[in-house]
């Protein structure tokens, strides 16, 4: 009867120990969550935490840190490569943009900054400025391009 009645208690104390472990064994190396860009659905295989922005990356995420200062809290900034269909906490060159934002991803103090959505600039495309070797045949006025408040020019954009 004893035999029977621990039959039936040990597989629920083994999933609870099972479970116990899980809950509190400790994290894996994996990649900083906070580092994927939600905004692009995924995280570049290039982007990484820097003290800087070095030349040719753009960031997309901001965060305050011991790690780059001696003393006192500092920027950290997420940055990768720039890239079509990125958002990114700046314009990158060689890129257009075709939309903007308003955000806390980018800031590097308080309040809300602008991110720009990254587009390589082609023919037919309706893009917030227009890029070395483009001309524009058409305007709108609208505020997917603002970086503060109002309407800003959107411009159809013709590769010379």
């Amino acid at each position: 009867m004893v035999r029977s009645k621990l039959r039936m208690l040990l597989p629920g104390a083994v999933g609870a120990f099972a479970l116990l472990g899980a809950v509190v064994a400790p994290a894996s190396a994996a990649p900083d969550a906070a580092a994927a860009d939600a905004s692009s659905g995924s995280a570049a295989a290039a982007a990484f935490w820097s003290c800087t922005v070095p030349s040719g990356y753009v960031y997309t995420n901001t965060r305050s840190t011991l790690n780059c200062s001696g003393s006192g809290f500092r920027t950290q900034y997420y940055v990768q490569p720039p890239k079509d269909g990125l958002w990114a906490c700046t314009p990158a060159s060689g890129f257009t943009y075709t939309n903007t934002r308003s955000t806390l991803d980018c800031s590097t103090g308080s309040g809300f900054r602008t991110k720009y959505y990254l587009k390589t600039p082609k023919t037919g495309l309706w893009a917030c400025t227009v890029p070395s070797g483009f001309t524009y045949t058409n305007t709108r006025s609208t505020l997917d391009c603002s970086t503060g408040s109002g309407f800003r020019t959107k411009y159809y954009l013709r590769a010379l």
